[in-house]
């Protein structure tokens, strides 16, 4: 058992192979335009929207499709029923996101430079309880304005989840929430440095370039 950890130990103290390192640089690539693109898109179909009213979730902000209309008819329409307005200040997230995911970002090109095989699993474990974090804070969220109705609304509906990933009724609304073209590059992220960690960890010795 002690020399399997001291094998271990040697490895994680190994630097990246030159594969590695691009492979850890591209991934951080990844990250810089999920500061621009959409995280997650939410849309709202009713019989008096055919064409559906567009939310659309970024890092920092949520924005209404449409100019920003669509977010102003979806908060009237929450008036209704009673749930709270979607506003950027009521999401603490926006305010922790964009510093984490920058975070990463430095690390990562940190280790694409002059990292070792122990400094991208590292990566790897932050970027994953990141992800798990920000899913369950995204569900929750969710949770908590379907579930927390004014009983003084005019309308009055049973305390319900929007969807997170995939459709469903809720009133006479058809919702339809799924990833938007951020997640995807955060995926692609999380491919490209386990890739890249795979390569030297498994590296022998001689093969080291």
């Amino acid at each position: 058992m002690e020399k399997m950890f001291q094998r271990f130990t040697v490895k994680l103290a190994q630097p990246l192979n030159m594969r590695s390192r691009l492979l850890v640089f591209l991934a951080a690539l990844m990250l810089v335009p999920t500061f621009f693109v959409p995280l997650w898109k939410m849309t709202f179909v009713a019989q008096q929207y055919p064409e559906g009213l567009e939310l659309f979730i970024y890092s920092h902000d949520l924005v209404g499709g449409d100019d920003g209309n669509d977010l102003t008819e979806i908060n009237v329409l929450n008036h209704y029923i009673g749930m709270a307005p979607l506003e950027r200040k009521a999401f603490t997230e926006f305010k922790w996101l964009p510093l984490v995911i920058g975070l990463i970002g430095v690390l990562t090109l940190r280790a694409a430079v002059i990292g070792t095989v122990g400094s991208v699993l590292d990566i790897i474990a932050i970027a994953g309880y990141f992800a798990l974090f920000s899913l369950w804070s995204f569900w929750y969220k969710l949770y908590s304005y379907g579930h927390n109705l004014d009983p003084r609304a005019s309308v009055h509906v049973d305390p319900f989840t929007p969807p997170m990933f995939g459709h469903r009724m809720v009133g006479q609304f058809e919702v339809w929430s799924f990833p938007g073209f951020g997640t995807y590059l955060f995926i692609a992220f999380g491919l490209l440095i386990v890739a890249g960690w795979c390569f030297s960890y498994r590296m022998r010795p001689a093969d080291k370039k």
